[in-house]
């Protein structure tokens, strides 16, 4: 059975990753609403070092995350081309 001291410790790290996971999230809206690509703000050494694969994985489903990558799908589609074959 586990001690209370294990049980706290167990609740204060959980509740620590999750601030942590929040942040990143906001880092990475917040990069992607500022034109940046999304999979380019993934590979961020700020990104990579604080989310394993698997977390970021679950944060790619989050609908801020989503609502971003719309964004910049739908900026992409305003761009002009650069060269327009005649």
């Amino acid at each position: 059975m586990a001690t209370v001291k294990e049980r706290m410790r167990k609740f204060f790290e959980s509740l620590s990753e999750d601030i942590v996971e929040e942040r990143v999230l906001e880092y990475v809206v917040r990069e992607v609403h500022n034109g940046r690509r999304l999979m380019e703000v993934i590979d961020d050494p700020y990104v990579k070092n604080r989310l394993n694969p698997e977390k970021v994985d679950h944060m790619l489903q989050n609908p801020a995350v989503v609502e971003a990558l719309e964004q910049e799908i739908a900026e992409s589609f305003k761009m002009p081309d650069a060269e327009v074959a005649e």
